[in-house]
């Protein structure tokens, strides 16, 4: 059972990866603490390494189309390094109830961000220094809190303010993902022997193959539908977690 679960937790965050670009994560971490009964600091370490392997596996394609902001995915990895492993530092030293609820408003953010609508294509403008630090500072913090790459915040601002095409973001958002949670995952190396990697490692091969499957068919299902399915599976992620946090528990 516990084989099938891993199976099916694997193409769930594959699909989310190759046809959206970000959000692996949102729904690795519950699942592994929810179905795999992990804490929140193991289920941020694996969660980093699976959401990691579905991204590099998404990304390849993306790079080959060059749809891809490599210098800029680069820029936002090495400014956020100071959060990445100032949050990994700090998480075995919160509260559980906080940093459940943090991820839950994390959560609630990444659905609103998917359902803005991008405004009419126009040219391409590079992002001002002041949005670049603030936004890498903060994708840092949630790889080193919540195990999440950032992908989600990525996206909307390179659509949204910057009129990145919607593939180019999502390649983008890909690139920034991996790099930012294979730190994440060395930034965690304390906590790498109280995983039990067996499941994790399962739903990291399958991610890889869904996502890679779900990447080359990513651009003939609609955009819209896509954001909208996983604003609403985010918003009820979200509500869970904060019921069973401060209500059952």
């Amino acid at each position: 059972m516990e084989i099938a679960l891993a199976l099916a937790s694997g193409v769930a965050i594959g699909a989310i990866l190759g046809f959206v670009g970000a959000g692996g994560s949102m729904v690795a971490v519950p699942i592994l603490i929810y179905i795999f009964g992990m804490t929140p600091v193991q289920a941020t370490t694996a969660s980093l390494i699976i959401v990691f392997s579905g991204a590099l596996s998404g990304v390849i394609s993306k790079l080959r189309a060059q749809e891809v902001l490599i210098r800029e995915s680069f820029v936002i990895w090495a400014i956020g390094l100071a959060t990445n492993f100032g949050g990994a530092y700090i998480l075995p030293s919160l509260p559980t109830s906080l940093v459940l609820t943090g991820f839950s408003l994390v959560l609630i953010g990444a659905g609103a961000s998917m359902l803005l609508r991008a405004p009419k294509a126009d040219s391409e403008r590079r992002i001002s220094p002041i949005a670049l630090v603030f936004i890498s500072l903060l994708i840092g913090a949630l790889t080193g809190l919540f195990g999440i790459g950032g992908g989600f915040l990525a996206i909307p601002i390179l659509v949204l303010f910057y009129n990145v095409a919607p593939a180019k973001a999502a390649g983008t958002s890909l690139f920034i993902i991996t790099i930012n949670t294979l730190t994440g995952f060395f930034a965690h190396f304390r906590h790498w022997d109280e995983v039990n990697w067996t499941h994790p490692i399962l739903i990291a091969l399958t991610a890889v193959l869904i996502s890679r499957l779900a990447s080359k068919r990513s651009s003939g299902v609609r955009p819209e539908l896509l954001k909208r399915a996983f604003a609403y599976t985010v918003f009820a992620i979200a509500a869970f977690t904060l019921i069973d946090t401060w209500l059952i528990s």
